[in-house]
């Protein structure tokens, strides 16, 4: 009679030996030479189980930025500008000399620092509106903790990335972490006419979201500069129109909607062709808070502040710096519009 062979384990069996051995590897830091003792198999087979588990989602690996606050900073510019909620976060010097030519590579910071403050402050009462933006996609992959409530999306997003799924993931994603609804806006931030933008709220998906605007108590906005690449309007307009709003006085953006050094709206024309919360709308948000890093937009974050429409602000040490040493505090209140 032949060696009778060993039937294969079955799926189910092979998903509970890989949760087991990347227990004991990943969370009682067991080495793979004693897990190949216990469960009388290879150290190589351990390995190749451990990198399984990985590829199926068993072990899911986040790598999470070690935020440091600077207390500081933050009361400092609270008292400045008269905020309820500021956020410094403090990089490590690599980092911050690493800026020097990827300012970009405070963004993840920026993610973990909002995301840990929206997980505070949201409750499951509240309506949660996120304006899409790289900061603001940085909070959807950070997130890990939210009351159960609804989350919309108060802007379309860069013309050239509307159409696929990372524009609406920060919004799925929280309200997935929440178990709440989620109100993405399939759309892009600005179209060519009045006549698309009016087209698109009418249609279901993007009319239901759009409802949801007058009801939002909490709200995450991204901070642009009137540049290339730190604003999304400014990179969805021609170079005719860009120029045309410099000359407009135009330094700052939030949500679609321009600003000046003084905080003060700048008429466009532009509004009906944007698919995004009015300003009105979000002054009426009981409380908005706005995220931005890069001393790049230093001047347009100041302009914002002084709009009055921020009630707090999530943003890092160079630009927090820069802020309080430019201007006194007389220069700095919000101005009516």
């Amino acid at each position: 009679m032949g060696a009778e062979s060993t039937p294969p384990p079955s799926q189910e069996t092979d998903v509970f030996l890989a949760a087991a051995i990347a227990r004991r590897f990943y969370l009682e830091n067991r080495s793979k030479s004693e897990i190949a003792d216990e469960f009388m198999i290879s150290r190589f087979k351990v390995a190749r189980i451990l990198a399984e588990a990985v590829d199926q989602g068993i072990v899911q690996i986040e790598v999470t930025v070690p935020v440091r606050r600077s207390v500081e900073l933050s009361l400092a510019l609270r008292e400045r500008f008269d905020l309820s909620r500021v956020i410094v976060i403090d990089v490590c010097q690599d980092v911050a000399n690493a800026r020097a030519s990827q300012p970009d590579e405070v963004i993840p910071w920026l993610g973990v620092a909002a995301a840990q403050l929206i997980s505070d402050i949201v409750d499951d009462d509240d309506i949660l509106g996120l304006a899409w933006g790289r900061s603001v996609e940085a909070i959807g992959k950070n997130i890990t903790k939210l009351a159960r409530c609804q989350v919309v999306q108060l802007t379309g997003s860069h013309p050239d990335h509307w159409d696929n799924y990372e524009f609406v993931s920060a919004v799925h994603r929280a309200a997935a972490v929440g178990g709440g609804s989620a109100f993405p806006l399939h759309a892009p931030l600005i179209v060519p006419h009045e006549l698309t933008a009016t087209i698109l709220g009418k249609q279901p998906g993007i009319a239901a979201t759009l409802a949801q605007f007058p009801h939002v108590s909490k709200a995450i906005v991204e901070i642009g500069a009137w540049a290339p690449t730190l604003s999304t309007m400014y990179d969805a307009l021609t170079e005719h129109e860009r120029e045309r709003y410099r000359e407009l006085g135009v330094c700052a953006e939030i949500c679609g909607h321009l600003f000046d050094r003084n905080g003060l709206v700048v008429p466009t024309g532009l509004s009906d062709r944007v698919i995004s919360v009015e300003i009105e709308e979000l002054r009426k948000v009981p409380e908005v808070i706005g995220i931005a890093g890069d001393p790049r937009k230093a001047d347009a974050i100041r302009a914002i502040l002084k709009s009055g429409l921020l009630d707090g602000i999530v943003t890092d040490g160079l630009v927090a710096r820069r802020l309080l040493d430019s201007g006194s505090s007389g220069d700095t209140g919000p101005s009516a519009v």
